[in-house]
């Protein structure tokens, strides 16, 4: 089975940073903030195996350029795959009830 180096750019890991922000700080829960953030890392990690389990996502032209999308509790964890260099690259990581294509159009591709 092939395995894959799974890269969160600066851009998802800002995200991830603002998610945990929201929920200690605006939320005032500090343990639920450390847990989002291990179950989204946990899944994360999960993509060096069998990456293209993964559904790309519906939202036309990320679709079109490759990008699948993951559920992982309240948020969408968007990525592609380089198969050349065996590379999984997380993009994004969005709450599942904002507007995914306006979103989406804020996404670097690193």
């Amino acid at each position: 089975m092939k395995n894959y180096t799974v890269r969160i750019t600066r851009q998802a890991r800002e995200l991830l940073r603002g998610i945990k922000k929201y929920i200690s700080e605006e939320l005032l829960a500090p343990e639920a903030a450390q847990n989002t953030i291990a179950v989204l890392k946990k899944e994360i990690k999960s993509l060096s195996s069998m990456p293209e389990r993964i559904e790309l996502t519906e939202e036309e032209p990320w679709r079109s350029e490759g990008i699948h999308r993951m559920h992982v509790k309240n948020y969408y964890v968007y990525f592609w795959i380089d198969e050349e260099n065996s590379k999984v690259q997380i993009t994004s990581v969005i709450y599942v009830a904002r507007d995914q294509a306006a979103q989406l159009e804020l996404m670097e591709m690193e």
